[in-house]
């Protein structure tokens, strides 16, 4: 078995238009954003080749805003199948390619902006295991029909256990435990993570700032950073792209990646996908770009006066609404 780590923005949109070239047989994507034209091209020549291609795209956001549409008129106008991602979810958020049955893709990456302006991870994978239960699921979903995870197995789906399987990740790490994520809001994941801290494990937390969370969920986002601050844990942004990776990395030999925000919504909601991996290639890498991310980063301000003065900055992102209500919730 063989496993690599993609990163973005280091490694540019190569590695996808690679695998993409290298299909001889077939192609599953699954995909919430795919707006970028290289990976289009990729992909309409793949067909040109006889590939078999079947894509599913999320049709819209959460809040309503339509998704992919001019992707999909490209998309379907070259002959491919393509469908809207199972309606069961309220989002697919999973981004997964399956290559020739035989090598899986699995991340945090869209396929549009990230390739140059945000911090993402993707790995892949030639275990036939894996790559044949992310088939599984793409088939499940193409077809609107239920999909059971396999119990013995390294991927961590969501709706599913992904709650529990991060929550036992953080509850074994021993010495370090490195998150990046922009969301923390979940109760049981926040609740685990202050409990890593107080047993002794260095918890250093890299997540964006205040005014990238909508205003329904700006007082619990804030509350909970807040309460892990409160007892010792380290919260950081990056200071030179948008971070927008879904990471969790314990004691230099441990990883999870893949598509998962720590947040309820995407625990029950959402059709998530991530991988843990143990590869000292694929950790080593991870070790050096987290450490080099936390050297290039600076503490986030979570004062009242810091998280509206950041929310002034964006008025477009939703300003001040229920704001007056977190130094008495969350303080």
């Amino acid at each position: 078995m063989d496993r690599k780590l993609i990163v973005m923005p280091d490694d540019s949109a190569a590695p996808i238009l690679d695998a993409i070239g290298a299909a001889t047989k077939s192609l599953r994507i699954k995909m919430f954003s795919l707006t970028d034209e290289r990976v289009l091209s990729a992909i309409i020549d793949a067909h040109k080749r006889k590939v078999h291609i079947r894509v599913l795209l999320n049709p819209a956001r959460r809040s309503g805003q339509i998704q992919n549409k001019g992707s999909r008129v490209v998309l379907t106008s070259a002959g491919i199948d393509v469908l809207d991602t199972n309606p069961d979810f309220a989002v697919t958020h999973e981004k997964s390619m399956v290559v020739d049955d035989s090598m899986a893709l699995i991340g945090s990456l869209n396929w549009d902006t990230a390739f140059e302006e945000t911090r993402d991870y993707a790995v892949v994978t030639d275990d036939p295991d894996e790559a044949g239960e992310v088939a599984e699921c793409f088939d499940a979903d193409w077809s609107r029909e239920p999909f059971i995870p396999r119990r013995a197995s390294s991927l961590i789906w969501c709706p599913g256990p992904g709650r529990e399987q991060i929550a036992a990740f953080i509850d074994h790490a021993k010495h370090s435990l490195y998150v990046q994520n922009e969301r923390f809001q979940d109760a049981i994941i926040v609740e685990r993570l202050v409990r890593a801290q107080l047993r002794g494990v260095k918890v250093r937390v890299m997540t964006r700032p205040s005014h990238s969370l909508r205003a329904n969920q700006l007082v619990e986002g804030i509350g909970d950073l807040r309460i892990m601050q409160d007892v010792g844990v380290e919260i950081r942004k990056i200071k030179h792209f948008k971070l927008h990776a879904k990471m969790l990395l314990a004691d230099k030999s441990r990883a999870i990646v893949g598509s998962i925000n720590l947040s309820a919504s995407s625990f029950d909601d959402r059709r998530e996908l991530a991988l843990a991996v143990g590869e000292p290639a694929v950790v080593n890498r991870l070790v050096d770009v987290v450490r080099d991310d936390w050297k290039h980063s600076r503490i986030l301000d979570l004062s009242d006066d810091a998280v509206l003065s950041d929310l002034d900055r964006h008025p477009k992102r939703g300003g001040r609404p229920g704001l007056s209500s977190v130094a008495t919730t969350a303080g």
